[in-house]
């Protein structure tokens, strides 16, 4: 984690054990408990009625990376970095679009012609 973050960053994750250190390594850490009968997903921790603490994007990232490798019917391991950046680069390309879009004030799809 350390190496793709930069000091201070404030890192959201589940609790497991792994992300323990990220306080000693310089980083915020933040956690929501996915526990069974504990379960979290998001949580205010500064009571504004906004959730900032939750790791629902990556889940939500992790999900769609899974549903964009599925018909491949697998695929080495090899050659998974390459599978990954073109899904990378597809799910940014829709993001900056729809970005794009609603600052522009314009719908986020384009009607189709009948």
């Amino acid at each position: 984690m350390t190496e793709h973050t930069d000091d201070g960053a404030t890192v959201y994750t589940d609790e497991w054990s792994g992300y323990a250190r990220l306080s000693a390594e310089g980083r915020g850490h933040a956690t929501v408990n996915h526990t069974p009968g504990q379960r979290e997903w998001a949580r205010d921790d500064d009571g504004d009625g906004i959730r900032e603490v939750h790791d629902n994007t990556l889940e939500g990232l992790w999900a769609a990376l899974r549903t964009f490798l599925r018909p491949f019917r697998g695929i080495s391991k090899h050659y998974l970095h390459q599978y990954v950046a073109v899904f990378q680069w597809a799910y940014n390309k829709v993001g900056v679009a729809g970005m794009v879009r609603t600052l522009l004030g314009l719908p986020l799809s384009t009607p189709t012609a009948s």
